[in-house]
């Protein structure tokens, strides 16, 4: 009988950790395309996607038409729907905020996704996870209080962002292992793609500057977009490879490295660097989560040893 067992941890969080490193270089072309190109928002999402599905197509000569017959296609669909809704409040977020404060306020995720396990799927929170959730939430506070100040309502949209993205990985959760990641990337490009159509000429109809239509500006543009496109694709199923060498427990912290690659990028492209009260809050998101990831991991011990 085949071992159980990751096939290779390290070879999985070797993976996991240049995947965060390299995804938020994905917002800073964002920032870039919305501040230096002038293009919306709700553009960028739409060529994010459409440049993802563009990039992944190749593959199909490994898989054949099989690549578009997923065995659940609503739900994967609608996760594609769910990663654009979330992946638009983000581009939203960092054409007006420094890339570091986004991601510091985005990850509120893990408590999100933590508590909605405790209620709705009935997982056993302890006290101290609890806890842990209330301080990484005042660390969130801490963060957004003087973006709030600076930005406005704007502030908000990483947490509307982190809660779409819970419901998306509640969804993967639903979906489990029913097609393979190859068949749910590509038909998250395509919900994506038609999602972003369809709320750029709903959004450009109200005259919303953030959902105005426009091709790139240049050719860097254009370059810069199908490198936007090609990261997303390709580094999502190198995530979901790495999920699957090395546990969830040993994964789950490399997800912070995100937020160090975020300042090195705002402060390297843009000048921004975080103040000494949102260091702060980072920190303190930050512990909070991990106290909560090794929570998970000791409980998961316990259970195996039961």
């Amino acid at each position: 009988m085949p071992s159980s067992t990751p096939e290779n941890p390290l070879k999985g969080m070797a993976i996991m950790a240049t995947c965060m490193a390299i995804l938020p270089l994905m917002d800073a072309i964002a920032k870039y395309m919305a501040t230096t190109e002038a293009m919306s928002p709700a553009q960028v999402t739409f060529y994010r996607f459409f440049f993802q599905l563009v990039c992944i197509l190749p593959l199909a000569v490994f898989t054949g038409a099989a690549i578009f017959r997923p065995k659940r296609p609503w739900m994967n669909l609608l996760r594609g729907v769910l990663h654009a809704a979330a992946s638009l409040m983000f581009f939203a977020a960092v054409k007006y905020m420094p890339l570091a404060d986004v991601f510091a306020i985005y990850f509120v995720e893990p408590f999100m996704l933590t508590m909605m396990s405790a209620i709705f799927l009935r997982e056993k929170v302890g006290w101290r996870r609890w806890l842990a959730i209330v301080v990484g939430f005042s660390g969130a506070m801490i963060v957004i209080q003087p973006s709030y100040a600076i930005f406005g309502w704007t502030a908000l949209l990483p947490v509307a962002c982190a809660f779409l993205f819970t419901l998306y990985l509640f969804l993967n959760r639903a979906i489990g292992e029913a097609d393979s990641p190859l068949v749910m990337q590509t038909m998250a490009g395509v919900g994506g793609t038609l999602f972003m159509a369809a709320a750029l000429v709903i959004g450009d109809s109200t005259g919303a500057a953030d959902f105005t239509p426009s091709l790139p500006a240049s050719w860097l543009g254009l370059i810069l977009l199908m490198l936007l496109g090609s990261i997303s694709g390709y580094m999502h199923l190198l995530v979901v490879r790495a999920f699957r060498l090395a546990p969830l427990s040993l994964l789950a912290p490399f997800q912070y490295f995100e937020i160090i690659s975020a300042t090195v990028l705002g402060y390297a492209l843009f000048g921004d660097f975080p103040t000494a009260s949102k260091w702060l809050g980072i920190a303190v998101i930050v512990a909070s989560g991990l106290f909560i990831i090794w929570r998970e991991r000791s409980k998961s011990k316990q259970l195996e040893t039961v």
